[in-house]
């Protein structure tokens, strides 16, 4: 989807309540009435990288919600610093409370495993569930590529957006660096001292390395076994975190669960193939149950 097609569907801004007071920045595209899909980033990204999909979604008669998650972008930061995935699945059910039907909540990264919370540990009802280039246990070097890539500039910051354009484009070579720095320039903000940081609160950053219990695979994959709705696994076919022997290894441990690659992208799917990636969940959705009675 290019940009002329994102700027046919209407986008609303808002701000919604999600757990414990925290308020949550949401862009809206569609009819409310219409069948609702979440869209929940990964650790470090902003309701921006949803974009083109949340337009093609309300374009085929969907209502889409991309959400800035807590402590990221536009949406509050925790006040006590709780940045637990309990917390984040809290949120995704506060969203979920005025759906007309059990929503799709389509979840990359962080989204994905907040996801998995709230439908297999807090018993939110999904129509599906997409998980974006996530699942319960990943290759441990992908992670710690991702890791060591964020913590890299979070206390530093960036003398301009071409800087931080740079250091984007060494962590993923596979991505033709934007030459329009509009859309970066979403995901960073300036403080005081001058220079940019990323939108997102350091804090989740030092409470996942304190609570990495809090991301084991077992817990996971117990939960991810306790979701009634059908899964869909998008891989990056270039992913670093999740092998074919990890996306198999999933499909045979989750019974609802199918899994689709999408050619020439990495961890960030959805950025680095948007149109393939779009496809690929129009497809699945067009399958579900609920879609075809309506």
């Amino acid at each position: 989807m290019n940009d002329s097609n994102t700027a046919e569907a209407a986008v609303e801004t808002c701000r919604l309540a999600g757990a414990d007071g925290v308020m949550l920045t949401v862009d809206r595209y569609g009819d409310p009435s219409a069948p609702w899909v979440i869209l929940a980033h990964g650790g470090g990204q902003t309701r921006h990288a949803w974009g083109g999909t949340a337009a093609a979604l309300a374009r085929r008669g969907w209502y889409a919600l991309a959400l800035d998650m807590r402590g990221h972008g536009d949406s509050d930061w925790s006040a006590a610093g709780d940045y637990r995935l309990a917390v984040f699945a809290a949120d995704l059910q506060a969203l979920s409370a005025s759906a007309p039907s059990p929503p799709v909540i389509v979840g990359a990264s962080l989204g994905g495993m907040s996801g998995i919370v709230a439908a297999g540990e807090i018993g939110l009802e999904l129509s599906a569930l997409v998980l974006v280039d996530v699942t319960p246990r990943m290759e441990q070097a992908g992670v710690d590529h991702i890791v060591s890539f964020m913590r890299a500039h979070m206390n530093s910051g960036f003398g301009s957006a071409d800087e931080a354009a740079d250091a984007i484009a060494a962590y993923l070579p596979h991505r033709r660096r934007p030459r329009n720095l509009a859309g970066l320039r979403k995901n960073l903000r300036r403080r005081d001292d001058g220079r940019l940081y990323w939108h997102w609160d350091p804090v989740f950053m030092e409470e996942s390395n304190r609570n990495m219990e809090d991301r084991d695979p077992d817990r996971l994959y117990a939960a991810a076994k306790n979701v009634k709705c059908p899964i869909l696994l998008v891989r990056g076919k270039l992913s670093q975190l999740v092998s074919p022997a990890v996306a198999e290894e999933f499909v045979a441990a989750v019974p609802n669960a199918r899994f689709v690659d999408v050619s020439e992208a990495d961890h960030m799917v959805a950025g680095d193939d948007n149109d393939t990636f779009t496809v690929a969940v129009l497809n699945f959705l067009e399958t579900l149950p609920a879609r075809n009675d309506a």
